[in-house]
């Protein structure tokens, strides 16, 4: 029996995974992201940051829509995952910025320790 991929369109064999699927993080980073540790802090740092983008709301702009956490220093780079310092809250716009490195990593890192008042 054949059925349609949902990931990439094409006609697999029922039970088969597709090959054309792009794994975005590791093994071990999609383990560490689906703990539980993680969603209570990413709760965390989106409450402190009373969910606003911290570049849009050092701008002056308050986006409310599509906030995500950050991780200033990527985990494959060894940035820690619950670290209040390697943390920042975006918007989906600055975060896509953040990852293509178009945004300083210390200017974010800034923005993180406004966050919890240092």
């Amino acid at each position: 029996m054949y059925k349609s991929c949902s990931k990439c369109g094409k006609i697999h064999r029922a039970g088969d995974k597709c090959r054309a699927v792009i794994q975005t993080h590791s093994t071990d980073e999609q383990k560490q992201r689906s703990r539980y540790a993680w969603t209570k802090k990413s709760t965390q740092v989106r409450e402190e940051s009373n969910y606003l983008c911290a570049v849009c709301r050092d701008r002056g702009i308050y986006t409310y829509q599509g906030v995500e956490v950050h991780h200033i220093i990527k985990l494959k780079d060894g940035g820690g995952l619950l670290d209040d310092d390697n943390l920042v809250c975006l918007c989906v716009e600055h975060h896509k910025q953040a990852d293509e490195g178009k945004l300083d990593a210390d200017y974010l890192r800034q923005l993180a320790q406004q966050r919890w008042g240092i």
